[in-house]
């Protein structure tokens, strides 16, 4: 595609925000859109097919990124998968739609002083997005939006059974887990999924960028590395790419927006002088606004590979591969859930525990239900290794090195392998796996070894008033013109649930915010 020497709008990244944000302001034919992605065509099996969806991580649609070593992790260097292709993670991803609970966009409502976050705003913009063909919901749920959103066609007989056994415990299930139950203390279901039929993926690409790729006012390019901003003093006015072996300088008219994510949005952020003041002059990095919060505040939900089952009767993995999830809290005084276990419809485990344990490798074999934790007070930051676009940041995620995450999670186990135990799982479980009835250390040490990302890396260029954070409400940059962020590195504190739904839905508040600035 020929690329413009200017544009009025340039998105860099088209991932799940970037996707939504470009293809909501190309519906204003005065504006011309510049959407700029690093990876390639998501017309890949490997994408368009729900099933497969693992096979995408650390392949070439994958950033590649991993954790620094960590003792808190045993010294392991857990990956850290970001989608690296037109649609970003909503083209790699489990297909997992997860709106977040209440009490996640009231803190977001809070901490910016700004109504248009909170619950009741972003219901309403959900509904706008959604084309949900599940159970009806005038109050909660939207029909006609551009996302088709439904349940999986004949999950397999192990989720369901899951649900049985998580109403035994007391975790109510319910047949949407967006709808009331993200108001309360948690539920168990079947996950709503971005699947048409029985194995199409609907990402942010399909519903947002394919649908307009005819269209003059909007300009896609594929295999392009935005490099850095280019600034007037605190102005920016265009972006620096690396695109068909040549760099490039493309202007913007009106703004520029990062929606590269939360590892390259504060990368590109730092090497255009946006930082904290003493980090950039250490790699000689002229400083244009000191915000100290770019790179900091790194948040993600961990998950733990994994409770593994041995079926009685080997079954492949249909649909998403993921077809049951639970919320519930781990402590009963907590004000909203903090766990998320999801189901593996394979083994499941860690570098470490999958050969401690001499894992099957046929995914009919077995299954898993991974433990996770939705509201971790571990924080991790970013290091630059250099002022050039292709020296890597070092990522400290730490994971696990606040001791209320190893305890949720010890907590998490026992109710994974309290479920997978249950007597309504007697017909699918052959046997115990991993971890089995570890206590105390050992326990700990199979959770050290096991923990690793649910692939929902944010909060990195949070919003907010305070001095760390990088953008306010209206997701303008503090101190530079022109410059918006519209992805995950911007939410204040992780949501409760997978990311994608709440990045779309981040990505088309920006839209209304943009649209209404430049009518």
């Amino acid at each position: 595609m020929t690329l413009a020497a200017g544009y009025d709008i340039i998105v860099c990244g088209a991932g799940t925000s970037g996707c939504v944000l470009a293809g909501r302001l190309a519906e204003n034919p005065d504006l011309r859109i510049l959407l700029i992605e690093a990876g390639g065509s998501d017309h890949v099996a490997d994408v368009t097919d729900s099933r497969v969806w693992m096979s995408n991580i650390d392949s070439a649609r994958d950033w590649g990124f991993r954790a620094a070593p960590s003792p808190s992790v045993n010294g392991r260097t857990p990956p850290l998968p970001m989608g690296k292709v037109l649609g970003g993670g909503s083209s790699i991803n489990g297909l997992i739609w997860a709106r977040g609970h209440r009490n996640d966009f009231e803190h977001w409502a809070e901490v910016t002083g700004d109504p248009g976050w909170n619950y009741e705003s972003a219901v309403a913009l959900y509904k706008e997005l959604e084309d949900w063909d599940g159970p009806a919901n005038d109050r909660l749920r939207g029909r006609g939006g551009p996302i088709y959103l439904t349940l999986p066609r004949d999950p397999v007989p192990v989720a369901e059974a899951l649900v049985v056994a998580a109403e035994s415990i007391g975790i109510p299930g319910v047949a949407d887990l967006n709808a009331e139950a993200m108001e309360g203390p948690g539920a168990a279901g079947i996950p709503n999924l971005t699947v048409r039929g029985s194995n199409e993926r609907i990402s942010m690409a399909t519903a947002f960028i394919h649908p307009k790729l005819g269209q003059p006012n909007l300009t896609v390019i594929l295999g392009a590395m935005v490099q850095r901003l280019v600034l007037k003093d605190t102005r920016v006015t265009g972006v620096e790419i690396l695109y068909e072996g040549r760099r490039h300088t493309v202007s913007a008219a009106r703004e520029v927006v990062l929606s590269l994510g939360a590892i390259n949005t504060p990368k590109v952020l730092m090497l255009s002088g946006i930082g904290n003041a003493p980090d950039l002059a250490r790699h000689g990095i002229t400083t244009i606004e000191h915000l100290p919060g770019v790179g900091q505040n790194f948040q993600d939900h961990i998950l733990v590979a994994g409770c593994v089952f041995e079926y009685r009767r080997p079954e492949p993995p249909r649909n998403n591969s993921a077809e049951f999830t639970f919320f519930w809290k781990s402590d009963p005084a907590l004000a909203g859930p903090d766990l998320q276990p999801v189901l593996e419809e394979k083994p499941f485990g860690s570098e470490i525990t999958a050969r401690q344990y001499g894992l099957p490798v046929d995914p009919a074999s077995c299954w898993t239900l991974a433990p996770g934790l939705i509201r971790p007070e571990s924080r991790g930051q970013f290091e630059l290794t250099g002022s050039e676009p292709d020296d890597p940041l070092i990522i400290h995620a730490n994971f696990l090195s606040a001791q209320a995450d190893v305890t949720a999670l010890i907590r998490a186990i026992e109710l994974c392998r309290e479920l997978g135990n249950a007597p309504a799982l007697r017909d699918f479980v052959r046997r115990e796996i991993m971890p089995g009835p570890l206590a105390g250390p050992e326990m700990v040490d199979f959770l050290r070894n096991a923990a690793g990302t649910y692939f929902h890396q944010t909060c990195t260029a949070k919003m907010g008033r305070d001095a760390d954070s990088v953008v306010d409400g209206s997701l303008k940059v503090y101190g530079i013109e022109g410059l918006r962020i519209a992805d995950g590195s911007v939410i204040p504190m992780i949501s409760s649930g997978n990311t994608m739904a709440p990045c779309a839905l981040i990505g088309a508040r920006a839209a209304k915010l943009i649209l209404a600035a430049h009518p």
